[in-house]
């Protein structure tokens, strides 16, 4: 039955020494859910994982690029739920049975996403100031009732992109078409929970850490922002929804915390 409801999409890139853990992560859910592995960068190396765990493997070969390969992955299956597994994260095995029971109590809404850790080397991080700031950001989303409500949907998204991309899992039939494309490097996530924070779907937040965020010196992000993209394209999302003489403030404050991200 959950088969029928439920897939983890592992995207895939290039030569991934974390792809085998990830794997391993949604094989040995509580509950049994479906898992393939998607890609744009075909190799040997995701081949022979595929047939180590007996996973079929869907081939992007259409435009490349974040946005792009994000929003295949979530196209690619026919599920009713699709969480986007990034290849170098990890998920606690009730992460599909809390995500599955949250949807059957409400199918109304277009992403359903969970709390989650930080993995910083082989450290399991609960509590930083990137994580304490943005669980006081999704406060109001503790009340259930109020992911109803678009204000307290953008609200939980207007100082920052407070939902972390790979805890999410997306209720299709609620989604918008492409909801992923744009031309960011590194707010596509951001992006997404803004377009999504206007339509007429629910927002539920899972208050517990059920998955494991791995944050390197090698990780996309860290390279983004050492190249200052990040706080360009932050300026454009503050301006989503503040003037801009105050999305600039909040912009400068912001570029702090780009400090969290790194290891050191």
């Amino acid at each position: 039955m959950n088969k029928n409801i439920h897939t983890f999409v592992v995207l895939a890139y290039k030569e991934s020494t974390y792809l085998e853990d990830c794997i391993n992560s949604v094989l040995n859910q509580s509950i049994k859910t479906n898992v393939v592995i998607a890609t744009s960068t075909p190799n040997e190396f995701i081949n022979q994982m595929a047939e180590k765990y007996n996973l079929k493997v869907i081939i992007n070969k259409g435009q490349k690029g974040i946005a792009y390969d994000f929003n295949f992955a979530v196209n690619c299956v026919d599920s009713e739920l699709v969480t986007v597994a990034h290849q170098d994260d990890i998920y606690e095995k009730d992460y599909a049975k809390e995500i599955i029971d949250a949807y059957k109590k409400n199918k109304n809404a277009s992403i359903i996403f969970t709390d989650y850790f930080e993995l910083r080397g082989s450290d399991k991080v609960l509590n930083n100031k990137n994580l304490k700031i943005k669980r006081i950001l999704l406060l109001p989303l503790r009340i259930k009732t109020l992911g109803k409500y678009k204000f307290f949907r953008r609200w939980v998204l207007r100082f920052g992109n407070s939902i972390c991309c790979p805890a999410v899992t997306f209720v299709k039939k609620n989604s918008i078409k492409d909801v992923f494309i744009c031309d960011f490097k590194c707010n596509v996530d951001w992006y997404t929970w803004e377009k999504l924070s206007k339509a007429p779907h629910d927002f539920i937040f899972i208050p517990k850490p059920l998955m494991e965020h791995r944050i390197s010196e090698s990780s996309t992000t860290t390279d983004i922002i050492n190249h200052g993209i990040r706080t360009k394209e932050d300026l454009i999302m503050f301006e989503k929804f503040w003037p801009t003489w105050f999305a600039k403030g909040i912009n400068n404050f912001y570029k702090n915390s780009e400090k969290s991200n790194n290891l050191k």
